[in-house]
């Protein structure tokens, strides 16, 4: 099931905007793929990140995987349970599992991610 209230990316990941910061997470559909996960590389507090940078890395028993930023800003918090309790993100991909939160620099970035209907049909479509 995927969230209605959520924007998501191509790269699989979710994003909860709460006024001018942004949640974001790697989706139940990316979680499924990669298995259980052993690690997570978490990105620095107050840095700047551009949409579609990378990171960091999530890695599980099947595979390595980026994570990339799904919108430009500052991050302002990032989830510390991941690190001693990374397979948060397998039981919990939309809420305890979340990464990391931004303050947003640019609102206008939301027109490039997915509502849940649009990503729904990428999930479809690239089976």
């Amino acid at each position: 099931m995927v969230p209605r209230d959520l924007k998501y990316s191509k790269e699989h990941e979710w994003v909860r905007v709460e006024g001018d910061k942004a949640v974001f997470g790697i989706t139940e559909h990316a979680q499924a793929e990669l298995g259980d996960i052993t690690f997570i590389e978490l990105p620095g507090m107050g840095r700047e990140v551009k949409q579609s940078e990378n990171l960091g890395t999530v890695e599980s028993v099947k595979a390595a995987s980026d994570i990339c930023a799904p919108l430009s800003g500052e991050i302002i918090q990032v989830n510390e349970a991941l690190r001693d309790r990374p397979e948060l993100m397998n039981q919990s991909p939309y809420d305890e599992g979340w990464i990391y939160r931004i303050s947003i620099t640019d609102a206008g970035e939301l027109d490039n991610l997915m509502d849940a209907a649009a990503y729904e049909k990428y999930l479809e479509e690239s089976r």
